[in-house]
Formats: C-alpha cells, sequence, structure tokens
C-alpha cells in the first residue's frame, strides 16, 4: 500500500544546496516525491555556534515500511558524509520522516509522527507549505495550527534555491 512519507531535509556543512539536491535525487529511488516546499534558511536549533541550515520538506508516495525508510535515511545519510559526533551538532545532511500517512509507530529506531515537530519552526514553516491542513494523528491539529502554537523564536527565510 502506498503512504505519503513527509520528510524534512537539512544541512548546514559544505554545499548545503548540492547536498539537498543530492538527498532528493536518492530519495526518488524509493518512491515518487509528490511536492517539494521551498528552501529555508535557518538558524541552528539547539547547538546555536554553528552555520546556518537550509531545510526543506519533501512528501515521498512509497509503499515503505517506517523502519526500512529510516534505515535507508541512515544509509544515505551516510553516504552524503554525515558524521555522527554529538545531538544538534554541524551536517552535511539530516533526513528525519515526519510523518508516514497517518501512522502512529514506535520502535528503537524510529518514532512517527517526529517527537519534536511541534517545537521547531524551521519544521513547520515548510510544512504549512505542502500541507497546511494535515491533520497531526496524535495531537489532531493541523500544521497551520501547530505553527501559530509554536514558540520556537528563531527566524525561518525563505530562499530562492531549488
Amino acid at each position: 500500500m502506498t503512504q505519503l512519507a513527509v520528510i524534512l531535509l537539512g544541512s548546514n556543512l559544505d554545499n548545503r544546496q548540492l547536498l539537498l539536491s543530492e538527498a532528493r535525487k536518492n530519495l526518488a529511488t524509493r518512491g515518487e516525491i509528490a511536492q517539494a516546499s521551498a528552501i529555508y534558511e535557518t538558524a541552528a536549533w539547539g547547538k546555536m555556534d554553528q552555520p546556518a541550515f537550509l531545510n526543506q520538506v519533501i512528501t515521498l508516495e512509497t509503499k515503505e515500511e517506517p523502519e526500512e525508510l529510516i534505515t535507508f535515511f541512515l544509509q544515505l545519510e551516510n553516504k552524503l558524509g554525515r558524521k555522527r559526533s554529538e545531538p544538534w551538532a554541524a551536517r552535511t545532511i539530516d533526513i528525519d520522516l515526519l510523518f508516514l500517512g497517518n501512522t502512529i509507530f514506535q520502535s528503537e529506531k524510529v518514532t512517527i509522527p517526529h517527537p519534536r515537530i511541534t517545537d521547531r519552526r524551521f519544521t513547520l514553516v515548510p510544512l504549512c507549505e505542502v500541507l497546511p491542513y494535515f491533520q497531526h494523528p496524535v495531537l489532531h491539529k493541523t500544521m497551520k495550527e501547530l505553527l501559530m502554537d509554536c514558540t520556537d523564536p528563531l527566524p525561518v527565510k525563505k530562499t530562492k534555491l531549488r
């Protein structure tokens, strides 16, 4: 059965735009990219003494299961040069599974919906661009409502990049 995977891409090292593009190309091997938000530049969240991020939300129509997707994401991050040193450290690429349709799922590898969506303006702004009325399957609020409730003060600026 095909489901809509909602994915957040982020990069704040090396050629950020190229890394987002490479991530999209590789993700397209796992299904069809249905939508892609604009690319946004955002201050680093959590560990602020690092370069700004480029972030983008894409939706992928896929038949993959949650753990298959996460395994692929981790392999792709590794392929694109991500080194895991400490939480919220600078990275070449970050690929987060935000939603998989209305699936509610938890394992050692992944929690769906992503548990920190509501805290992060850099996630909610591009999410609202592509799925403003999508309802969070646990909180029963739309992405627009979650953005209005978000207390994250960090700026999120739309770029002209693609």
